[in-house]
């Protein structure tokens, strides 16, 4: 059989060209200020070296004595380590690494057939290993269960101990009589009655104990599988920054690239679906968006440009961001890309932006003016929207001339881990997302305010509503408290809600799974955890709780508005869900469409009184969508109120242009405003 002589120096050499690897563009982006660097990396190749001569690697073992060679003379300098040499050393740590990818296990001597491939590292750890750690869970699960049933058997031995404590007290009488006669009948009977508490006693203190010790290490080994099977996003930045890095220097150009949310937990296996398509954006980002250092000192702009990775939570989803500082798309480039192909029939000065940015995602279209090593050939973005399309996710692009470019994927959630505060409401226990908890407080009755709009409390200086959780979750109507209230101030959708508790539980690190496919829909509820028996515990959305409390005091129905049709469009479930409560609470006849295409077909098929829009949406935004019912005969007279959570002076300004008669901020979101301002526009249609 093979036995893998480089099982542990694979492991060990890949950890060293992370590390240097992360070290080198370390030491490129900080200049003259990061020569401490230099002795470090220098520590780490010679670390290779040594590790490659044992294991009989002489080429590795030279490639890294060449990067100690290509280091060494900047020890001790104090001048920036030369672009030439950073080239040199990761050419040098490239050759490492395809060296390092091709060691399989070695034959013995006594094996007759060929040693076996070894299967690549990165996909065996995507994917067997969370087998693996899965079954491993399982096993921890039915484990814990048979704890559960441990408990039980050292409450019937407890049993066990107050019968033989009746038993002795029972005797005790008969003692004091026959107390002369030490070995009478009673006197052993008690004797043993009394030694077999004792026992009884001992073997329950002694099992409760030890139940108790397994119960905690059964916790902790959960927790520590839980996390193993969840890798941090910033595992994925530094082969982006290298890729970053390499593109800008096979054209010509300046990049620094940043990452954020590199600490949250995610699925490895989502991360290893969306390196490929974020290996793409970010080198697009750089081709295309990027302009060379004279361009953009012209502008007057860094001579550096910059891309950002973004990483981060956004309820049952998440939503990995790539936005660069560059020119933006020549959205006219396109134009003439799309008539030299003749994708449409049409005329494409016609087209808006947001056709324009649909049309690049399709895959095919490219603006570079020659093919090169990083662009050319429109295969980029296909490769971005075909990752999200296979993972049930989105992706947009939203694009601003000499500003830059955003590329966002919105992919599912299948597990990511979080730090979260639980609570407990209306006898359940919750977890509250421990990022968007600004504070708890302990309020009397006097501190909350109350009116038909519903109660608020002022926390630094705002005056924010306060709702009690149970409120919120099984519907009941809102009580005012007698006793001083438990509160937990929570941020989400731009602005802030007093969140009301019956008992703070504890802090808790927490595994977030999405909710079964057949579970009825919540804007309140992000997923759901596990504890060690497999019990669920309901994960709350920090979005949906501070838009259900704005939305907790809205008025009976007005008669006036029954049965009025009015349409939704937001691609936000949470969104989406509160404006429908809102509104047939109030009486109206909801309907809603996740992106503008479909609310526009909606719009042709049935008449409606008003449209309630949001702007950012994958595909065309809502600012478009006004500008295309403007132009539609049958739509032009139909109201149209913008609801976003864009609040700058020149989002409303273009909401008036392209003819909305109302701009709500979800920041500034108040039901009762609202409401009436939808009865005005309703009058009007």
């Amino acid at each position: 059989m093979a036995r893998d002589a480089y099982k542990y120096f694979r492991v060990e050499a890949r950890e060293l060209l992370e590390q240097l690897g992360q070290g080198i563009l370390d030491l490129e982006k900080q200049g003259g200020a990061a020569q401490a660097l230099v002795p470090r990396l220098l520590r780490l190749a010679h670390t290779l070296k040594g590790a490659a001569r044992v294991v009989k690697q002489p080429e590795i073992a030279d490639w890294a004595h060449a990067v100690e060679d290509a280091l060494a003379p900047w020890r001790e300098a104090t001048e920036t380590v030369p672009r030439e040499c950073i080239d040199q050393v990761l050419e040098r740590l490239d050759l490492i690494g395809a060296q390092v990818a091709t060691l399989v296990p070695v034959a013995d001597a006594a094996s007759t057939g060929p040693a076996p491939s070894l299967p690549e590292e990165a996909v065996r750890t995507l994917r067997t290993d969370v087998a693996e750690m899965d079954a491993l869970l399982d096993g921890i699960a039915q484990t814990h269960a048979q704890i559960a049933a441990l408990r039980r058997s050292g409450e019937r031995v407890a049993g066990a101990g107050a019968l033989a404590r009746r038993l002795l007290d029972q005797l005790a009488p008969r003692r004091s009589v026959d107390n002369a006669r030490p070995g009478s009948a009673t006197h052993q009977s008690q004797a043993l009655a009394g030694e077999l508490q004792s026992l009884v006693g001992g073997f329950e203190r002694g099992l409760v104990a030890s139940i108790d010790q397994v119960d905690r290490e059964l916790r902790q080994l959960r927790d520590a599988a839980e996390q193993l099977r969840l890798i941090p996003a910033g595992a994925l930045f530094t082969a982006l920054e290298r890729s970053a890095r390499d593109a800008a220097r096979t054209l010509g150009k300046r990049v620094r690239f940043e990452g954020r949310g590199g600490e949250i937990r995610l699925d490895a296996q989502v991360m290893g679906a969306v390196q490929g398509a974020l290996l793409q954006g970010v080198r697009n980002a750089v081709a295309h968006g990027i302009e060379a250092a004279g361009t953009r000192q012209a502008a007057g702009k860094p001579f550096e440009g910059r891309v950002t990775l973004e990483v981060a939570r956004r309820g049952q989803h998440v939503v990995f961001r790539c936005s660069d500082d560059g020119a933006g798309v020549d959205l006219d480039a396109v134009r003439r890309c799309v008539q030299r192909k003749g994708l449409l029939a049409t005329a494409t000065n016609a087209l808006g932006v947001d056709a324009l940015l649909q049309l690049l995602l399709r895959g095919g279209l490219s603006t570079a003016g020659a093919v090169t090593e990083v662009a050319g050939r429109g295969i980029g973005l296909d490769v971005v929207r075909e990752t999200a399309e296979r993972l049930g996710g989105e992706v947009a692009m939203r694009t601003a001339a000499g500003q830059g470019t955003t590329l966002e994927l919105t992919v599912p959630l299948s597990l990511a881990a979080l730090d979260a505060l639980v609570v407990e409401a209306a006898g359940t226990a919750v977890a509250i997302p421990l990022d968007a908890v600004r504070r708890t407080l302990r309020l009397a009755p006097q501190d909350i305010a109350r009116s038909a709009q519903g109660d608020t409390v002022v926390y630094e200086g705002r005056v924010i509503p306060c709702v009690a959780l149970g409120q919120l979750l099984d519907g009941a109507a809102p009580a005012s408290p007698r006793h001083a209230l438990s509160v937990v101030i929570v941020e989400g959708a731009g602005a802030l809600a007093a969140i009301g508790v019956d008992r703070l539980l504890a802090p808790a690190k927490l595994v977030l799974r999405p909710l079964p496919e057949l579970a009825p829909a919540s804007p309140l509820v992000a997923g759901a955890s596990l504890d060690v028996e497999g019990n669920p515990q309901l994960v709350l959305d920090a979005d949906g709780l501070v838009l259900a409390a704005q939305c907790a005091g809205v008025p009976a129905r007005p008669a006036e508005a029954a049965r009025v049709p009015v349409l939704v469009i937001d691609d936000s479930l949470t969104t989406r869900m509160l404006e429908q409560s809102i509104l047939e609470s109030a009486g109206y006849a909801v309907h809603a469409a996740v992106s503008g295409e479909a609310a526009l077909e909606q719009a042709r098929r049935q008449p409606y009184a008003l449209f309630l829009v949001d702007v950012e949406m994958p595909g065309m935004d809502g600012f478009t969508f006004i500008e295309r019912t403007r132009a539609d005969p049958a739509l032009r007279d139909v109201p149209a109120m913008l609801v976003t959570s864009r609040s700058s002076a020149e989002d409303r300004q273009r909401g008036r242009d392209v003819g909305a008669q109302a701009y709500v901020a979800k920041s500034e979101f108040a039901q009762t405003e609202f409401l009436e301002r939808v009865r005005q526009l309703v009058q009007t249609s």
